[in-house]
């Protein structure tokens, strides 16, 4: 399953909601919102600084992953930024695709 590293900062209103439920309550909010897009998260840890919440999770393709995206985004109550990762088995393979570029300018 392609893997993405969840990115988030909770906007004024998404606090005052963390506050309300804690950390446990939003797991299990992220938990059902994933599981039932048949994804899983894999870790999930809140931070100081810019990001409020990093996660890593499991979906079975791009489009659960976006649906997802969306959906939490249009809520206002949370920014997200999405990280597809690639395994290094992966770039390997990439690496032995051979791939035609001209240079801009060349």
């Amino acid at each position: 399953m392609p893997k993405f590293l969840i990115q988030a900062s909770y906007t004024t209103e998404g606090t005052k909601g963390l506050l309300k439920e804690g950390a446990s309550g939003r797991r299990e909010a992220v938990e059902q919102v994933v599981g039932g897009l048949g994804g899983r998260i894999e870790s999930m840890y809140f931070a100081f600084g810019e990001d409020d919440l990093v996660m890593i999770v499991d979906f079975p393709d791009s489009v659960s992953m976006a649906a997802v995206s969306l959906t939490v985004k249009a809520s206002g109550t949370v920014r997200t930024r999405a990280t597809p990762l690639v395994t290094l088995d992966e770039i390997d393979e990439a690496v032995r695709r051979e791939v035609t570029f001209r240079a801009a300018g060349a």
